[in-house]
């Protein structure tokens, strides 16, 4: 791309703040088009995102996890206290992708998805009812960062008491690993992170000892062999770290994602107020809301590959071990794929997008995410059909292409 003054970090924080421009660019270039920021090739028409996902064989998913900055030795040893090391799902590929992700796949099924939904109406509910009066909140602190945790951690068996410190840890992990931070934060990041994985720790033993009817029994049922003759006293140090990690990934997947997903549709339907009153006379055109925004700014942007082999994508030939970022987020607003893509409306055709995925890295939780969405959107167009973001505040987006989302979303009503 062009050349720029800026330090690396300070370009790199630029380019995920806004990453559109350069999506645009690389998507009119022949063949692929090398990112410095992101020290990899972007594939960002929809044609090509697809392709790289058909490929996993050649497309590896082994850096999908790489971070961007690299915390200090006092972090680093902070964080071998709490160690959560193991191969998950999302950096596997081949047989043990797939013995990595079937317990997930069961865990979140419909059934499941549709068993936590009264639980996810009360806690909604609970949380409007607490500013619903004050005619004014800052919706990612008070509900966009609450509901998904709390959901999540239903599904998965953590006590209720310990999901404020588990949304936490996986908060700070997100900053720890993708943001550049001063020592002492880092450490107290990394203190974070390792009192979410204590806890993780003590689930992940109690469901060895005493199965029970949520996820976090059926990871360990699916990771660790064995599992007739329970003792949590025998899981290996490696066993314990490996089913630690899945459930640690799993819960930062359930509630980062899903929390930026709120924030960013909240925020696009209220840059278009049209649009907002049009989903509060109409809500039956919640579900296609929730599609439209989704496409149009994704939380999950894109993830990490890497080549087995030498290969050719889009005319550009690419040797082995080449790092490759596939930018869902740039396939969303591909005009070869869906009409007037930099506009935002919720009354468009559907057509398939990739915010979720594709293939057999598909998200395995994309069906609850939408859920809580359209619940969301459901509960606010009801009660708070006068919300309008607040004026004197202006909304900066998190440096991210993980967790797209507000730093803040200030709304009045």
């Amino acid at each position: 791309m062009d050349p720029s003054p800026l330090p690396p970090l300070a370009r790199l924080d630029a380019l995920q703040r806004d990453p559109y421009p350069v999506y645009e660019r690389a998507r009119r270039a022949d063949g692929l088009t090398y990112v410095e920021e992101l020290d990899a090739w972007l594939v960002a028409r929809d044609a090509d995102v697809r392709e790289v996902l058909r490929r996993p064989d050649e497309f590896s998913s082994a850096n999908a996890l790489r971070p961007d900055v690299m915390p200090s030795p006092a972090a680093l040893a902070v964080l071998g206290g709490g160690s959560a090391r193991g191969a998950v799902v999302l950096s596997a590929d081949g047989a043990r992708h797939q013995e990595l992700r079937a317990p997930i796949v069961r865990a979140l099924s419909p059934a499941r998805v549709a068993a936590v939904r009264p639980y996810a109406v009360e806690r909604a509910t609970a949380l409007v009812d607490a500013f619903a009066e004050d005619g004014e909140a800052e919706l990612m602190a008070a509900y966009a960062r609450r509901l998904p945790g709390e959901v999540i951690g239903r599904i998965v068996g953590i006590d209720p008491a310990d999901v404020p410190t588990v949304v936490q840890g996986g908060h700070r992990a997100e900053q720890l690993l993708f943001r550049p931070l001063p020592e002492d934060e880092q450490i107290a990041a990394a203190q974070d992170i390792v009192a979410m994985r204590h806890i993780l720790d003590a689930a992940v033993r109690a469901r060895r000892a005493a199965p029970r009817d949520d996820l976090c029994s059926e990871l360990v049922a699916g990771l660790v062999p064995g599992t007739d003759d329970l003792d949590a006293e025998d899981l290996t140090p490696a066993q314990s770290a490996e089913c630690v990690a899945h459930v640690q990934n799993l819960l930062l997947a359930g509630h980062l994602t899903t929390t930026a997903l709120i924030g960013t549709t909240l925020l696009h339907l209220l840059c278009h107020p049209d649009q907002w009153d049009l989903l509060c006379a109409e809500p039956e055109r919640i579900p296609d809301a929730v599609e439209e925004a989704a496409r149009y700014d994704t939380a999950l942007q894109g993830f990490r590959r890497v080549t087995t082999r030498p290969v050719s994508l889009a005319g550009t030939e690419l040797p082995a071990g080449a790092p490759v970022f596939v930018a869902f987020g740039a396939a969303g607003r591909d005009g070869a794929r869906h009409g007037r893509p930099d506009v935002f409306d919720i009354t468009r055709a559907p057509a398939r997008h990739l915010a979720f995925g594709h293939g057999v890295h598909g998200c395995p939780g994309s069906q609850l995410a939408r859920d809580q969405v359209r619940l969301t959107l459901e509960l606010f167009t009801r009660r708070l059909p006068s919300l309008r973001l607040a004026g004197d505040r202006p909304v900066t987006m998190r440096p991210t292409m993980i967790h797209r989302s507000p730093e803040t979303l200030h709304l009045v009503w």
